[in-house]
């Protein structure tokens, strides 16, 4: 799934006027300076999880909203 993303967000990049690729340059910059905290791959891994497991089982509920707290403690 991450590849096909990766093509086509190439494919969309590669068809960018050079004003519009020179200002999604300068926005990845942005991005790339801005510190962000460092969220362990574990917790990375388990949302995946969980949006995988929803898309395949649309009528299950996502959970993310109750355990948003103990996220906000990890980072606090």
């Amino acid at each position: 799934m991450m590849n096909t993303t990766a093509q086509i967000l190439k494919q969309k990049i590669e068809n960018f006027t050079p004003e519009l690729l020179e200002t999604l340059a300068k926005m990845m910059e942005n991005l790339e300076i801005q510190s962000r905290p460092t969220i362990p791959q574990f917790q990375i891994d388990e949302v995946l999880y969980r949006i995988q497991f929803h898309n395949e089982n649309p009528k299950t509920k996502l959970d993310f909203y109750e355990n948003i707290s103990e996220l906000e403690k990890n980072f606090a």
